[in-house]
C-alpha cells in the first residue's frame, strides 16, 4: 500500500508563507507598527524638521530679500513675503557687480583644486591603506594629527614662503596645495579602500599587475561614490573660500566671488543690502545644482567610506 506523506506545514493553521517560496513580485507580510513605534517615528521627523526650518531660514530670508525693496528689507516686523516684488536689486547687482570676471576666477581656482585633492588623496589613502610598508600607520596617525593645526597657525609662514617663491598675485597657492594631498579626503579614501577586498588585489598581483596598474585600473574604478564626495567637498570649500584669496590675491580682476562680495557690501553700504542678495542668491544656484545631481553618489560616497569589513 502506498502511504501518503504530508508536508510538514500540513497540520499548521494560519502559518506564514515562506518568503523564499513567494511567488516574484510578491511581499512577504509586514507587522503592523505598534503606537510606541509611530510615536517614535513622529518624534524623529519633528526634530529633523525643526532642524531643517532653523538651516533654512536665512536662505529664505536671503532669497525672499532679493526681491524685496529696501523699505521692506529693514520693516519691523519682520515681512517674510512682501506685498510689492522688483527686480531692480538684480539689475543693480548685476550692473555693479562683475560676475562674470569673479565667476571665472572662481573655476579657474575650484576646478583644478577639485581635481587635485581627488587625484592625490587617492593615491596616498591607497599608499596606507592597500600597501604594506615600515611605519604606514605611524606615519597616516601623524598625517592626520595635522589636522588639528589652525590654518591661522601656519598662514604667516606660508605667506612668506609663497612671496619669496613670487606666487603671490597669482592662483597658484590657491591650487598646487591640493596636489599634496588634504589629509580628511585623505582619511576619507583610505576607509573606503578598506572596505574593498583583499582578493581582487591579490588576484591582479597574480596575473602580473603592478601596484600603480592595480590602482587604476582596479581599485579607482572602484571607489567613484569616495572620489566624488571628496571632489564636491573641495568644489565647495574653494568656492566659498574667502581668506585664501584675501591672503595671496592683490589685483581686483583675480577677485573670486566671495572675496569679491566682500568688497562689494563694503562699497555699497548698507543701501546695497537688495542687490547683495540678489547677487549671492545668483551666486548659491550653482552649488544647489551641482549638489541636487550629485547627492545621490555624494551620500554614497560618504555612509561607504566608514565601513570596513
Amino acid at each position: 500500500m502506498t502511504t501518503i506523506e504530508k508536508p510538514a506545514d500540513a497540520g499548521r493553521t494560519g502559518a506564514e508563507p515562506d518568503t523564499a517560496t513567494l511567488s516574484p513580485g510578491v511581499r512577504p507580510r509586514q507587522r503592523p507598527r505598534t503606537w510606541p513605534q509611530i510615536a517614535e517615528s513622529i518624534a524623529k521627523h519633528a526634530v529633523l524638521i525643526t532642524f531643517s526650518l532653523v538651516f533654512l531660514l536665512p536662505l529664505l530670508w536671503m532669497v525672499t530679500g532679493s526681491v524685496k525693496t529696501q523699505a521692506d528689507i529693514g520693516a519691523f516686523p519682520v515681512e517674510w513675503f512682501p506685498d510689492t516684488i522688483t527686480t531692480g536689486n538684480f539689475t543693480y547687482g548685476l550692473s555693479a557687480f562683475p560676475l562674470g570676471r569673479y565667476f571665472l576666477n572662481t573655476l579657474l581656482i575650484s576646478v583644478p583644486s577639485m581635481l587635485g585633492a581627488a587625484l592625490s588623496s587617492a593615491m596616498v589613502g591607497y599608499g596606507v591603506s592597500r600597501i604594506r610598508w615600515p611605519w604606514r600607520n605611524g606615519i597616516f596617525a601623524l598625517l592626520i594629527s595635522t589636522m588639528m593645526i589652525p590654518f591661522y597657525v601656519t598662514m604667516v609662514p606660508l605667506f612668506i614662503f609663497y612671496r619669496s617663491i613670487g606666487w603671490t598675485g597669482t592662483f597658484l597657492p590657491l591650487i598646487v596645495p591640493t596636489f599634496f594631498g588634504v589629509p580628511f579626503f585623505i582619511f576619507l579614501m583610505r576607509q573606503f579602500f578598506l572596505s574593498i577586498p583583499e582578493s581582487l588585489s591579490d588576484a591582479a598581483r597574480v596575473d602580473g599587475a603592478s601596484e600603480l596598474r592595480i590602482f587604476a585600473q582596479v581599485i579607482l574604478p572602484l571607489c567613484k561614490p569616495a572620489l566624488a564626495a571628496v571632489m564636491l567637498f573641495q568644489f565647495l570649500a574653494s568656492w566659498s573660500d574667502l581668506l585664501g584669496p584675501l591672503l595671496y590675491l592683490t589685483k581686483s580682476s583675480q577677485y573670486t566671488l566671495s572675496l569679491g562680495l566682500t568688497f562689494f557690501q563694503g562699497a555699497q553700504g548698507e543701501s546695497a543690502t537688495g542687490p547683495l542678495m540678489a547677487v549671492s542668491t545668483i551666486i548659491l544656484i550653482p552649488v544647489i545644482v551641482l549638489f541636487f545631481f550629485a547627492q545621490k553618489t555624494f551620500i554614497q560616497g560618504i555612509t561607504m567610506s566608514g565601513i570596513k569589513d
